[in-house]
This record gives structure tokens, sequence and C-alpha cells, in this order.
């Protein structure tokens, strides 16, 4: 018995901002678990709503201030023998896309803009002892790129700052361990991925205009996560699931020069530590159809001031799927999820300039299988 469910990702910019920092894709490495030689791909749409009132039109609407996006990954598993096998996984597993329309409503951040794009490979093995524990690790070489624009009242003399960070490439590292018990399908399984440093290049400017005499380079380290996963037969043909995966955001300091000095040492993008948690259920209903249901909360932090670059605080959802076992090869699994995103207030500062309340998102995704 397998984890029946194949659910979209939940993910970033609005999941960044929805769910848990910048994650998108949970470096899901989960292909190394599968039985024999699969590859898979999936894709995934994220369609977040998420506006707010700023103080200083009366409370009047910000907008929509975040973007669709799609996330698209491939994984692939090779069986070498009885205790080794090997693993590939494409993925984007950090990302954002935040714009603040320039309207008359929003004079606080009207105008301000977010962009973050990675790309990640990564290459794992995984050892057997015996039917009970194994351990895995690999490496992972990232891609990143970003753009900031600050704009509005709220940000004071910065507004009309903005800061274009050149794609740079990265190495990580993977490493984990799993205890199984195949006879009743359980499994537990923990992750650690490394944080990644980027030394990135940057071009700042003010209104348009150069404030340094040329590019410089900025650090940006994408933040270390442990993943937990476990599952468990606790029926005929029916398995429970689920997962905790803590990320260290606050580990995430940019502070382009001249940004720096003009802030005191400020970092643009200021986002708390998260801890998610899932559980849920998955049943086969015959040899072709599978379907689940999960929930899912994220722990809110401790003060609901957060940066207008995320402006979410926590979140709650929901999500069903499908599995459909076409052949004995080929099989296609389906989901939905709805996130109602957590209440906050985007500060500078240290003063709220713009509360955001009763915002969601919902995603879709599909996962085609191939086993040879």
């Amino acid at each position: 018995m397998k984890k029946l469910i194949a659910i979209a990702m939940l993910a970033g910019g609005a999941t960044g901002v929805q769910a848990g920092g910048l994650d998108r894709s949970n470096q899901d490495v989960g292909i190394i678990f599968e039985s024999g030689n699969r590859f898979e791909l999936s894709f995934g749409q994220v369609s977040p709503s998420i506006d707010g009132t700023d103080v200083r039109s009366g409370g009047q609407t910000t907008g929509n201030i975040a973007k669709d996006f799609n996330i698209l990954s491939g994984a692939l598993r090779y069986e070498l023998s009885d205790q080794w096998s090997l693993g590939l996984v494409v993925d984007e597993p950090f990302g954002s896309d935040i714009a603040f329309p320039v309207i008359a409503t929003s004079p606080s951040y009207g105008g301000t803009q977010a962009t973050v794009e990675t790309v990640a490979v990564t290459a794992l093995a995984r050892y057997k002892f015996n039917d009970a524990f194994s351990v895995h690790g690999g490496l992972r070489y990232q891609e990143l790129k970003a753009s900031v624009t600050l704009s509005g009242a709220g940000y004071g003399g910065l507004s009309g700052y903005r800061g274009d960070f050149a794609s740079d490439g990265a190495v990580g590292y993977v490493v984990g361990a799993a205890f199984e018990k195949p006879e009743i399908a359980l499994r537990v399984a923990l992750t650690y991925n490394s944080k990644i440093s980027h030394h990135v290049s940057t071009t700042e400017t003010l209104n348009g205009a150069a404030v340094t005499a040329g590019p410089s380079d900025t650090l940006v380290e994408t933040p270390e996560s442990l993943n937990l996963e476990f599952q468990t037969g606790v029926a005929k043909d029916t398995l429970v699931f689920g997962s905790v995966r803590y990320a260290r955001h606050s580990g995430t300091y940019v502070s382009p020069t001249f940004f720096n000095a003009q802030t005191g040492g400020g970092n643009l993008t200021d986002i708390e530590d998260s801890t998610d948690y899932e559980i849920g259920i998955g049943r086969r209903i015959n040899d072709q159809w599978s379907g689940s249901v999960a929930i899912g909360y994220q722990d809110e932090q401790g003060d609901d001031l957060v940066s207008p670059l995320s402006p979410t605080d926590g979140a709650t959802y929901v999500s069903v799927g499908a599995k459909y076992q076409a052949t004995e090869q080929l099989d296609v699994s389906v989901g939905v999820r709805y996130t109602k995103l957590g209440d906050a207030r985007a500060a500078t500062s240290g003063v709220a300039q713009a509360p955001f309340a009763d915002n969601s998102a919902v995603s879709v995704g599909v996962k085609i299988g191939y086993n040879f």
C-alpha cells in the first residue's frame, strides 16, 4: 500500500505568502521511497486572493496584491539493487510574486513589488540496510533571481527604491533516514534540507538613478528546513498519512549595500520561521480508483506585524485528491486545495500601515506517474 494522495502544490508568493515564508514545493523527496523505476511529472496552479485596507486612505482597499502562478516539477527514481536506489528531482522550492496596484486607495504601498524565482535540481541516493531501516541524501543545485521595488508613503524616503538581483547558482545538501514496516504500510521519514547561500550581483536604484558605483554582492540564503513525514495502514485499503515541516525563514537576511546603509541594517525579507502540519486519510476504492482528503495548519507568529512583501500570518487548508490507475504502468492523480490565510498587519518601521484579513487561495494540480 502506498500513499494515495497526489495533491497540487500549495506555494509561495501567495504561498510564500500563503504557507510558510517563500515555500512553494516543500522540497519533497518522496520519489525515492517509490518501488522500482518510476518517472513523475507534476503541474499545479495557485490562485490567491490577498487584499487589505490602507490606513492612509481611511481603510479603503489596497486591491489584490497577489498574482496567480504555476508550478512545474519532475522526478525520477531508478533502482540499482535491493539495497540501492537513485533519484532526481527538479522543482521550484521557493518563490514570490507580489504587486500592490498603483491606485488612489493604496497610498502606503501602492507600486510595491517583489518577485523571487528559484529552480532546483536534487540528486539523491538511498541505501536500505534491511526492510526496516534506510538512509538517504544527496546534493541540491539551485538557481535564484529576484527583484524588489519599494513604493508608497509607508516607505518614506526609500519610496522609489529598486533592487535587481541577478541569477546565481549555488549548492546545498539533503540528508535523512526512514523506518518502515511494509506489512502495515508504515513509514516514518525524516529529511533535513540545508540552507543554500547565494552571492548575488545586485543593482540598486532610487527613482531610476544609480545609488552605488556599480553592482554589489549581496548574500541571499534560502532557508534550511526539516521535514517529518509518516504513513500507516489502519484498515484494509485505508491509509493515514501526515507531515510536519519546519522552515527557518528568519535566516533569510537580505540587505543590499545602499538599503543596508539607509535602514541601519534592515532586512528586505523579514519573514518569521514557519511550522506546517498536515494529516489526512487515503482509501483505495477499487483496482483503478483511490481517493484522499487532508487538512493542514500553519502556526501563526507571535506578532501579527508582518512585511508588506508577505502580508499574511499562518494558514489553514483542506485538500481532496483522486488517483486513477490507467494501466499497470501509468497513473494520473488530481487534487484541489482551499486555503484560508491568516490575518495580519503589513508594517514598516514597526508601524502598521495596512491590515489584511479574510484572504484565501485555491490550488489545483495534476501528477502523471509512469513505472518502467
